[in-house]
């Protein structure tokens, strides 16, 4: 059964392994029965293969997947208007579309006016990115600047926001279900 009061888009960061992604496949599964995961992982290795089956082992039934393409495009069509819509990572998606042609306002103002073009609540998960040491070279430095200016923009625009640490949410804005 849905919920009627689900904020229509929330934003989930916190660090890489703090349990993000589990709290937000948790907080989906109680807005609505029926789910869809945006997934941004290709197994482009065995150690990435065995984080995308762990994902896939974790989710309950009730969940249907949808795979980014190759360029970081997605299939909106034919999603169910009671569904509740997990985008599992922000971090993943700017990996496969960053590079020199990379207009970080133009790409982030796409996707958010996708995501608001969905009758669906919407859960986005991103890494922070800005918390740890400056990276050492220029486009390393450019990819961190481009993520948080994307978190920053979601961040603006999410009706709810919540950082994990340690596998602990800690509400930024709004009220989570």
């Amino acid at each position: 059964m849905a919920r009627t009061n689900n904020p229509k888009l929330t934003l989930i960061t916190g660090g890489a392994r703090s349990g993000k992604s589990a709290f937000a496949e948790a907080l989906v599964e109680g807005m609505a029965s029926l789910r869809v995961y945006i997934a941004t992982a290709h197994p482009a290795d065995d150690e990435m293969s065995r984080r995308i089956a762990a994902h896939q082992a974790r989710r309950a039934k009730g969940w249907v997947t949808r795979e980014m393409d190759e360029i970081g495009e997605i299939d909106w069509s034919g999603i169910r208007e009671d569904a509740a819509i997990l985008f599992d990572c922000m971090t993943l998606w700017l990996g496969f579309r960053y590079g020199d042609d990379f207009d970080v306002t133009s790409e982030v103002e796409t996707l958010l006016t996708q995501f608001e073009a969905l009758p669906n609540p919407v859960v986005v998960v991103s890494n922070e990115l800005g918390m740890g040491l400056v990276p050492e070279n220029a486009m390393s430095r450019g990819f961190r600047d481009a993520h948080g200016a994307i978190n920053q923009s979601i961040a603006a625009r999410a009706d709810a926001a919540a950082f994990v640490v340690s596998g602990l949410p800690m509400v930024l804005k709004g009220t989570l279900p």
